[in-house]
C-alpha cells in the first residue's frame, strides 16, 4: 500500500475505481482490508478511498491516548494530501465516530455521510452488549480463539456455522495484521470516550443510518436515537445481519450505499 505523511504519523491507504470519491473507514483493529467484499462493487461507481488508521494495519502505530477527533483530523489530513476537496463518507462502528467528528470538524470535506453500527456516544445511547464488551476487553489468550470470539459476537446468529470460510478468512487477516495490544486499547477507549451527543445536530448533510438486524455489539436500537438528533437522516436496517455487515452480506452493503448515494437512480 502506498503511504503519505499526516500529522505526526504515516497512512497506509488505497485507492481504487474512478469517479466521485467515497471514502470508507474502518472500526477497531481492522484497517482497509475490512472492505475488502464491498470495494470491487462500489469502485465500478466511486472512487474508493480506504485506509488504516493509526494503530492498525501499515499505518504507524504511536502510543496513546488517541481520541475520534484526532483520528479524524488524520482521515482530513489524507484526503488533503491527496488533494480530494469533498467526499461521500462512511465509518463503521469506531470508523462512525470518526466520521462524525470530520463531519463536524471539516463539513467542506463531507457531501454526503454514512453512519454504520455506531452512536453518538455518551451515556445516553444504548450500550454495547456485555458479551461484546468482554470480547473488546479482555484480550488475553490463544490468538485463534480471540479472533473466534470475536466473530460469533460480531455476526449474527448462525452466521459462523454457515460460513466456517469466511471465519477462516476472519482468523486468517486477524493472525497476519496483528494489532499491537496498546494500539488496540487506545483504540477502543477513543471510542468509549467519544460523545457527540451535544454536537451530532450540526451535521448539515445527508445522513443514512445504517445498521445490521441483529447487531449484538451496537445494538440497531441506536439507529433510531442517532437519526432523530440529525436534521437530514434515513435509516436503513439489513435484514439477517450482524455488526460487520459488510464482511456477511456485501451485495445487500452494496445495494444500500449505492440506493442513498445515487438516491436510488
Amino acid at each position: 500500500m502506498p503511504k503519505v505523511q499526516v500529522n505526526d504519523i504515516e497512512m497506509a491507504y488505497s485507492v481504487t475505481g474512478g469517479g466521485h470519491p467515497l471514502v470508507l473507514i474502518s472500526g477497531v483493529g481492522y484497517g482497509g482490508w475490512f472492505w475488502h467484499k464491498v470495494v470491487p462493487a462500489l469502485s465500478q461507481h466511486f472512487q474508493v478511498l480506504t485506509f488504516d488508521n493509526r494503530g492498525a494495519g501499515e499505518t504507524d502505530k504511536p502510543p496513546g491516548p488517541y481520541t475520534t477527533a484526532m483520528m479524524a483530523a488524520d482521515t482530513a489530513g489524507l484526503l488533503d494530501a491527496l488533494g480530494i476537496r469533498q467526499a461521500c463518507v462512511l465509518g463503521h462502528s469506531l470508523g462512525g465516530f470518526i466520521a462524525q467528528e470530520l463531519a463536524l470538524a471539516r463539513p467542506d470535506l463531507v457531501e454526503r455521510l454514512i453512519l454504520a453500527s455506531t452512536t453518538y456516544g455518551g451515556p445516553n445511547v444504548i450500550p454495547i452488549t456485555p458479551e461484546a464488551l468482554e470480547v473488546l476487553t479482555k484480550r488475553e489468550g490463544d490468538p485463534v480463539e480471540l479472533a473466534r470470539r470475536g466473530i460469533q459476537i460480531a455476526c449474527a446468529p448462525g452466521f459462523a456455522e454457515r460460513h466456517p470460510e469466511v471465519v477462516q478468512e476472519l482468523i486468517q487477516y486477524r493472525l497476519t495484521n496483528p494489532v499491537p495490544l496498546a494500539q488496540y486499547q487506545a483504540q477502543v477507549v477513543a471510542g468509549a470516550t467519544h460523545n457527540a451527543e451535544a454536537r451530532i445536530g450540526q451535521i448539515q448533510c445527508p445522513v443514512l443510518v445504517l445498521f445490521g438486524e441483529h447487531d449484538r455489539v451496537v445494538p440497531p436500537g441506536n439507529a433510531d436515537l442517532l437519526a432523530r438528533r440529525l436534521p437530514y437522516a434515513r435509516v436503513k436496517i439489513l435484514p439477517g445481519v450482524g455488526h460487520i455487515f459488510p464482511i456477511e452480506d456485501p451485495a445487500a452493503t452494496v445495494e444500500a450505499i449505492l440506493d442513498f448515494l445515487t438516491d436510488g437512480k
